[in-house]
């Protein structure tokens, strides 16, 4: 029996990778059972003995709802997903004809992984952490920090500043109150704010420091430090935990050359004289899209990269405006949606854009009407083009009074139609750009809580999250455009990612989350028990691997000279990424099957 599993498993990848020797030890590890028609394999919560391959036959897989999941045939294996979490089975297996099915047991299965690179690749869900040490742009700011903040209370004589700066050998000094951060003083405000002007150095030091300079979080990106530093021509930046100094990143600290040409794009955006400037740079985002991808970079440093951008070219653009326009007739706030709010834009991207302004604020002030129409233009200069769907501050209806924003949202919230469950889901990405924070800050937390507590708005969110659909077709393949310029692709953007930022966006309004990035929100929910630990990380690994290959398209249609898109090929997958990315969309569907039937959690 064990010749005839053999020369069956040297046609079914990864084994075909494997030695002869090797080859022959795993074929007699396997055993084999037949099945009749309507045979439940095994279970959704049993135990799993191992690894099911199929041999002849087809094989129904379902999820614990009872709702399909895929259609298996010859040289399909399943299981492994329970298999390799936790040995549970996280689906239920049924044969749907005669059908004859190998098994590996478990022991075999994980000796196979750890030996075998091929094998472990194969069965890897999660594409593995990228070595954070190789680029600064990965490492989170609390790891940069290589030495103890050093700092003196605002009544300290500037000359005693000085010498602590001298005897510390730092270019830097945080001003405290209690250890909570109130200002800096550098190196350049001794020469050009004491020296250049002769102040008596008896004068406290809060006399000629910074006072509430901008300041990063521990858990923030080296790539945020650039980011600012960059386009806010400063070279020192506070770390602060919840309000208390506890460390300082200067220029010095950051040399990568890879996270330094993505922010030199920042750096040219920001000091573009206008919008042809900056079409230059942001033309070269491309370039740094194949660079990043060919790095290893994992897909949400990417993506934020490429956002980061675009959050310096709006800037400058409004910066640009406010200039040739004058002084605003009222307080405003330049807000991102879509993919630029839940900063995961990538190598195509359309603008999504409002204007919310203070109470009282008139909306066809012309001021607001020019700067919507200036920087709207301006982005679809820089190549981020205008929004088919109109969803822009160019449009009257999204450049309003906060008032009015309160009073969208109160009526998708009660009236939860079609319309207002899209326009709802779009304006619940909303990031700020520019402008005054403050009106957006209240405004999300507000309809946030509002909504949540709305079971009839949140189950017409949920219906909204089931529209768009993993990409599965039956019997065991995907399920490919039929006709037009991309037949036999599948839509990597509204079939692959979008199911899931639906799916995080449900879960953030059931937990009332805060966080607009999918992944942020993915992550949340699972701190939050909104979702379970391994539906979460299931999840995460699946949206990992969509976007991990979304990208890596798009790198590929840059390098082979034409403009990236979001379709892709199944077919010119290696076999083994085509098994991973379909079982991604299984992950998802039965996400989507457990949110459906009013479970939050897959088991």
């Amino acid at each position: 029996m064990s010749d005839s599993i053999l020369g069956f498993i040297a046609t079914v990848h990864p084994y075909d990778s494997l030695k002869r020797d090797e080859l022959a030890r795993v074929a007699g590890s396997f055993s084999r059972r037949q099945f009749a028609p309507g045979d439940v394999i095994y279970e959704y919560g049993h135990r799993l003995p191992g690894l099911y391959l199929i041999e002849s036959g087809r094989v129904a897989v379902t999820d614990r709802n009872g709702d399909s999941v895929s259609q298996l045939g010859p040289r399909n294996s399943f299981g492994e997903r329970g298999l390799l979490r936790d040995g549970v089975a996280v689906t239920t297996a049924t044969a749907l004809d005669d059908a004859v099915v190998l098994m590996l047991p478990r022991a075999e299965v994980n000796r196979l992984i750890t030996d075998h690179r091929s094998v472990a690749r194969f069965f890897d869900r999660g594409r593995g952490p990228v070595d954070r040490g190789a680029d600064v742009a990965m490492l989170k700011v609390g790891e940069l920090l290589s030495h103890r903040p050093v700092s003196c209370p605002p009544d300290t004589p500037i000359i005693e500043a000085a010498r602590l700066m001298r005897d510390a050998r730092i270019s830097s000094l945080g001003i405290t109150d209690q250890g909570r951060l109130i200002g800096l003083v550098t190196i350049r405000d001794m020469t050009t704010r004491v020296v250049a002007e002769g102040r008596d150095m008896r004068q406290p030091v809060s006399q000629v420091m910074t006072a509430d300079p901008v300041t990063l979080a521990p858990s923030a990106l080296g790539y945020d430090v650039l980011n600012i530093m960059l386009e806010r021509r400063v070279g020192h930046l506070p770390v602060v935990d919840d309000g208390r100094f506890v460390g300082m990143i200067s220029q010095t600290d950051l040399t990568r050359v890879q996270a330094i040409s993505a922010a030199g794009l920042i750096r040219d955006v920001a000091q573009a004289d206008d919008a042809a400037q900056m079409a230059r740079a942001t033309a070269r985002i491309p370039e740094l899209l194949v660079q990043l991808v060919q790095a290893g970079q994992r897909h949400e440093i990417i993506t934020r990269m490429i956002t980061d951008i675009a959050d310096a070219a709006t800037r400058r653009l409004l910066d640009l405006a406010a200039v040739d326009l004058g002084p605003a007739p009222a307080p405003w706030l330049w807000a991102a949606c879509g993919s630029q709010g839940r900063q995961e834009q990538t190598g195509v991207s359309d603008q999504d854009n409002c204007l919310i302004l203070a109470p009282g604020a008139d909306p066809q002030h012309p001021w607001f009407r020019s700067l919507a129409r200036r920087v709207s233009d301006g982005l679809h200069d820089c190549g981020y083009v205008h929004c088919p769907g109109d969803m822009m501050a160019t449009n009257p209806r999204w450049c309003q009074p906060a008032p009015v924003w309160r009073g969208y949202f109160h009526n998708w919230i009660a009236h939860p139609s079609p319309e207002a469950q899209m326009l709802a889901s779009v304006m619940f990405d909303l990031r700020a750009i520019g402008g005054e924070r403050a009106l957006l800050d209240d405004l999300q937390r507000e309809t946030l809580l509002a909504a949540s507590k709305n079971s009839i708005f949140v189950a017409h969110m949920v219906a909204n999250s089931l529209k768009h659909r993993p990409p599965l077709g039956l019997i065991g393949g995907f399920a490919t455009i039929r006709s037009g310029e991309y037949r036999h692709h599948i839509d990597m953007k509204h079939n692959g990612v979008v199911p899931v930022t639906d799916l995080a966006r449900v879960y953030a309004l059931q937990g009332r989350i805060g966080a607009v990035n999918t992944r942020a929100r993915l992550e949340e929910a699972e701190t939050r028990g909104v979702i379970s630990g391994s539906g979460a990380r299931d999840l995460i690994a699946a949206y990992d691997m969509i976007q991990t290959a979304r990208l890596e398209n798009q790198a590929h249609l840059v390098k082979a000279g034409r403009k990236p898109d979001n379709y892709l090929s199944p077919a010119d997958l290696p076999a083994f990424e085509r098994s991973h990315l379909r079982d991604a969309f299984v992950v998802v569907r039965g996400m989507q099957s457990a949110v459906g039937h009013g479970k939050g959690m897959l088991g």
